[in-house]
């Protein structure tokens, strides 16, 4: 009895998992595009008013993780 339990835990947590609409893909895609969205705001408040990092570098960096990397981490489906 005890064994048919242990084996009914098991599976019901492998089934759990195995039908989430995110893979593994997408999680490291998400943290990726947050790291980027994060060194991006690093990057604008370190750099001079004017400087090439504060006006072009730090916007794209913010442009790519917001609205490249963190839609396509939702969209993506394997």
């Amino acid at each position: 009895m005890t064994n048919l339990v242990e084996k009914n835990k098991k599976t019901s947590r492998q089934s759990q998992f195995e039908n989430w609409s995110l893979k593994k893909i997408n999680y490291i895609l998400f943290f990726s595009g947050l790291a980027l969205v994060i060194f991006g705001y690093i990057l604008m408040t370190t750099g001079e008013v004017n400087s090439f990092q504060s006006l072009t570098l730090a916007p794209l960096m913010l442009f790519i993780g917001y609205l490249i990397v963190i839609p396509l981490s939702i969209l993506i489906k394997k």
